[in-house]
């Protein structure tokens, strides 16, 4: 889901503005740009893998827990954005839409985080077959098929160059339908959760053969949060067990920091999704972070039903991105009622 940067950012270069402080963020997510999703519509294949130009908001994310030969982990964060912008004026090389990606990697507890901007030509996205680039960022399917994809970015002495396969495709909400505050702000969001992820990776200039766990999240909006409401943290999490397990977790914040609305997924070996009931998840944030003036959670406690408590652990501990809107995003392990790893993203903070 994430997501909440490229919203506000978008905002402030239309308006021509510095980075608005804490307490504008809410009112900078209330601007909807676009149609409102349709309920009824449901999710089409193979055309919502592309562009959605009626909703402003739109997101194809991938975040991945791999392990080297070496028994080395790392952490890795690879996100388009497309978001309407409309110039007061008409231009023949603008079509009102800005792209920017984002490209993050994360070993032991160094993360590191890049940022390009791009407008259509310089990037953009394909339908069938898949294609999604930004200059030599890419995530393209293979075959005539989806599955299998390529992820790939470089930026200097870091790089990605990873196969995404094998996995069940998952609904979240009401089959895609995700409903994100009371007032009925909501998305369609679907993802490709347990994806076996092979290849190498380059960091700080050392090359690794790489394999593990890959999440692809896709999710396009108008409009996600309430006027008095700052941001959301969000969980995704794959169960050590065999076979696979999945959830998917977030709760958006009130203006005063409070946890205030939340949804969460399960999800079977098969992708098949069970919609978790927000009256029926409580999080709980137990130990925080200082990042540059701003506290983080960095340990959670989740309770939901028919389930012992899931105490969540952020991995690498200072996972800022430290882009044009900063956003945590980083790896963490989920032990108790569910254990696993996975990612969490802390928007609005």
């Amino acid at each position: 889901m994430t997501k909440y940067a490229f919203l506000l950012l978008s905002i402030l270069l239309l308006l021509g503005c510095e980075p608005a402080p804490q307490a504008q963020h809410s009112q900078a997510l209330q601007t909807a740009s676009g149609e409102p999703v349709d309920k009824n519509r449901g999710v089409i294949f193979p055309q919502d893998h592309g562009p959605h130009l009626k909703q402003g908001i739109e997101w194809w994310y991938v975040t991945a827990n791999l392990s080297a030969e070496t028994g080395e982990t790392f952490g890795v964060q690879w996100t388009l954005f497309r978001t309407q912008l409309p110039l007061p004026f008409e231009s023949t090389w603008w079509d009102n839409q800005l792209y920017f990606a984002h490209f993050a990697l994360q070993h032991q507890q160094s993360h590191v985080a890049f940022e390009r901007f791009a407008r259509a030509g310089q990037a953009g996205v394909t339908a069938s077959p898949f294609v999604a680039h930004l200059d030599n960022w890419s995530l393209k399917s293979t075959q005539q098929s989806f599955l299998p994809l390529n992820m790939k970015a470089s930026q200097g002495d870091y790089a990605i160059d990873v196969s995404l396969n094998n996995s069940p495709l998952t609904l979240h909400g009401e089959n895609g339908y995700s409903q994100k505050t009371q007032s009925g702000h909501a998305s369609y969001y679907f993802s490709y959760p347990f994806l076996e992820s092979h290849g190498t990776l380059t960091f700080n200039g050392k090359k690794y053969q790489v394999s593990g766990n890959a999440w692809y999240d896709r999710e396009w909006s108008a409009s996600l949060l309430d006027k008095s409401q700052l941001g959301w943290d969000w969980f995704s999490l794959v169960s050590d067990d065999n076979p696979k397990q999945g959830l998917m977790l977030f709760c958006i914040r009130d203006a005063q920091q409070n946890y205030d609305y939340c949804s969460g997924t399960r999800i079977d070996e098969q992708g098949q999704a069970t919609l978790i009931p927000k009256q029926d998840i409580r999080l709980h944030a137990l130990q925080h972070i200082t990042i540059d003036g701003k506290k983080y959670p960095s340990q959670w406690k989740v309770e939901l039903p028919n389930s012992s408590a899931v105490l969540i652990e952020s991995i690498t501990k200072n996972s800022l991105n430290k882009l044009s809107i900063p956003y945590w995003e980083g790896r963490v392990r989920a032990s108790g009622g569910f254990n696993g790893i996975g990612y969490a993203e802390l928007a609005g903070y």
